[in-house]
């Protein structure tokens, strides 16, 4: 399993890699719109019967109002709406998880699903045109964090982080991911030259809330009665696993470079 996560990984990462950096913008702005509209197909199956009716209606619904945003993300300030709502959203989804297990009706799912979905594909966008780097940087975080969570957990974890939601995760596990942002965070203050006193607190803070995305996923998974979203990718799930944290980590990132004024 572990050897088909890597490759996996290394597949998903040079073909994000030519994405990024090889295609021209109008494809990647697309491709990367696709991937989050995919993910919306994903969450259908977590509303009600999951059937195609429901998948079909609820990727309509992302993808209008991906299109209503799109019309005006010339103007600054509906972007800052679209983000600033998403941290507020994600802030109540913290919140959430210490009354989880709690009924969550199928209106609620959908209005969740666009909360998770559509600023992230903002926020993804947004970052793209700004500088591809620093798009690749933010979810370096993430990955970075991920990625030490899970060896740190997998040999040391013992106190649970969120039991009823995700059993496999642990405090150790977060501890460890934390850790090796920071050792992320020394390495990008020397590529992106900003103060490594500003770019530490932004990346821990990042991490942590990519935890959040991804356990408030798990949450409507959990609640749907299905482990993984789909499985596009071997040994990882689906579109929405694999971008469960982004969706958290990426307009908190994107807001935080306006707020620090960076870059």
């Amino acid at each position: 399993m572990l050897k088909q996560r890597i490759l996996t990984a290394i597949v998903a990462l040079i073909a994000l890699s030519v994405v990024l950096f090889v295609v021209p913008e109008p494809v990647a702005r697309a491709v990367i719109a696709a991937l989050l509209l995919s993910g919306a197909w994903e969450w259908g199956g977590l509303i009600g019967d999951g059937g195609t009716a429901t998948r079909v209606g609820f990727a309509a619904v992302v993808a209008a109002s991906m299109v209503a945003i799109f019309m005006f993300l010339s103007n600054p300030q509906v972007l800052d709406v679209v983000l600033q709502t998403a941290l507020i959203w994600w802030l109540a989804a913290l919140l959430w998880m210490f009354f989880f297990p709690t009924p969550i009706p199928v209106p609620l799912v959908w209005i969740c699903g666009l909360l998770v979905l559509v600023p992230a594909w903002a926020a993804l966008d947004y970052l793209y045109r700004l500088d591809a780097q620093l798009l690749l940087f933010s979810l370096l975080i993430v990955w970075v964090a991920d990625i030490g969570a899970y060896f740190v957990g997998k040999g040391f974890g013992r106190v649970k982080l969120a039991p009823k939601i995700s059993p496999g995760k642990s405090w150790e596990g977060v501890l460890g991911g934390l850790t090796a942002v920071l050792l992320l965070a020394a390495v990008g203050n020397h590529f992106l030259g900003s103060e490594i006193s500003v770019l530490v607190p932004l990346c821990l803070a990042v991490s942590m809330l990519s935890i959040v995305g991804d356990l408030t996923v798990s949450m409507f998974k959990r609640n749907a009665g299905v482990k993984d979203s789909g499985s596009l990718f071997p040994g990882h799930g689906g579109v929405l696993d694999r971008i469960d944290s982004v969706s958290a980590a990426a307009p908190l990132f994107a807001l935080a470079l306006g707020w620090l004024g960076m870059p």
